[in-house]
């Protein structure tokens, strides 16, 4: 039996401080001048705030394929970092993740490692290529337990598979996650189609793009009966399009990532490839209405889409430059910075969008609990008063591609519980 005692934390930054601890995997106890083992780990909390443990349901770890910008063991340590027990790895690898040999891999590596649970998600077409839907059954038959499909990078654009899609889905209980966005509306297209890009001479990618998906995958989805995930929600209208169709009783959710919350297109002007990422950086218009739509629970979650990239694939023309940015270890500050502080959420609010949102939209049942007494030990501790300052060599991902680089954000993970064992700790990864 292992113990783990955690003094004088804030529980959703609430109330007095009170110790918690616990035994083996689960909370054992709450409460004041609470003892422990000798053996027992301590963490003195200093009257930091404790969440429950981040999911992230959009990450991209690269591995297998492109281990040289990213691999599990890597991007799990990020994760650990920036508070995250749990992690769903996007299936645009190299080969594909779109067979039950390439999601197990991804889940039994992730176990291995063992700094967060790395849940794979399946591709679902063939090689992404939009023609022929993967064996999503086996996948979510298989030891990885795949409940999430997605063909994120590109979208499923033909209307016909992804009704198919759907319906499969639906009969498997699982969840179509798409990447919202016309490609017959974006050839060429890098950059927000909006006066900067004009200006600039970038060539641009509509809103459009991105609405025209998500109203027909909500219309297919009324259809299916079925559930729909919208990634990276980043227009005004997409909001409105997702505020209708629940209205209709439609199931969709939507996610939003930080950097659509803080960024926008004014960051085109200097040319610089780090600020490339698909959808792209939109107005400041749109920025306000993703803010308020968290706020409001029209859009449902916070993803990171972490997306690592080799230098030579950002230090380059912003044409020939792939688009992604890292998003692990900063994103608890930027919902700090973006949410919190200007009174659009409070503490409880960050533990629902980060935590017991996406938890329940793909199903987990032992990530995004209650911090109670039985309940599963997943845990982030939180300095609400800290300031830190992002250097992108200093992270914990192979990559260095972040848009934050010398920015300094409020609010930092010092440690992160995973079933009971520290994972992460005053800016360090435990285990490896």
């Amino acid at each position: 039996m292992s113990e783990l005692l955690i003094k004088n934390v804030k529980p959703y930054g609430e109330g007095d401080p009170v110790d918690v601890l616990v035994r083996d995997t689960r909370i054992a106890d709450i409460g004041t001048g609470l003892t422990a083992s000798d053996d027992a780990e301590v963490i003195e909390g200093n009257g930091q705030i404790l969440l429950p443990g981040f999911v992230d349901l959009h990450t991209h770890l690269r591995e297998p394929g492109r281990e040289d910008t990213e691999t599990i063991e890597t991007g799990s340590a990020a994760a650990a970092l920036g508070g995250y027990t749990a992690v769903f790895a996007m299936a645009n690898t190299s080969p594909v993740a779109d067979s039950v040999v390439i999601t197990d891999h991804v889940w039994r590596r992730g176990q291995e490692v063992g700094l967060v649970d790395v849940f794979p998600v399946g591709a679902v077409t063939v090689g992404l290529q939009g023609k022929q839907l993967a064996e999503m059954g086996t996948m979510a038959a298989g030891v990885g337990r795949v409940r999430m499909f997605s063909d994120d990078g590109v979208c499923v654009d033909d209307p016909l598979i992804m009704r198919r899609a759907l319906e499969y889905a639906n009969s498997l209980g699982v969840l179509i996650a798409q990447h919202a966005e016309e490609p017959r509306l974006t050839r060429n297209a890098i950059a927000h189609e909006g006066p900067n890009a004009a200006r600039l001479g970038l060539h641009g990618w509509p809103r459009a793009a991105e609405e025209s998906i998500v109203a027909r995958d909500a219309l297919l989805a009324r259809d299916a009966n079925a559930r729909v995930h919208i990634c990276h929600a980043s227009t005004a209208g997409t909001v409105e399009l997702v505020k209708w169709a629940k209205s209709q009783g439609i199931s969709i959710t939507a996610e939003v990532t930080p950097h659509h919350l803080l960024l926008d297109d004014s960051r085109l002007e200097t040319y610089d490839a780090v600020n490339k990422v698909n959808p792209p950086l939109r107005e400041s218009t749109d920025v306000a209405a993703l803010r308020q739509a968290l706020a409001d629970g029209v859009i449902d979650c916070v993803a990171t889409d972490h997306a690592p990239h080799a230098e030579q694939d950002k230090c380059c023309e912003f044409a020939a430059a792939r688009p992604g940015m890292l998003g692990l270890e900063t994103a608890l500050s930027i919902i700090v910075q973006t949410m919190v502080r200007p009174g659009l959420l409070d503490w409880r609010g960050v533990a629902k969008v980060m935590s017991e949102k996406p938890a329940a939209i793909v199903g987990l049942d032992d990530h995004g609990r209650p911090i109670a007494v039985g309940e599963p030990a997943n845990l982030t501790l939180i300095d609400p008063d800290a300031e830190w300052t992002v250097r992108g060599a200093e992270l914990a991902s192979i990559s260095n591609n972040t848009p934050f680089e010398d920015m300094t954000f409020p609010a930092e993970v010092t440690a992160t519980v995973l079933r009971g064992r520290v994972t992460a700790r005053e800016g360090k990864a435990v285990g490896i």
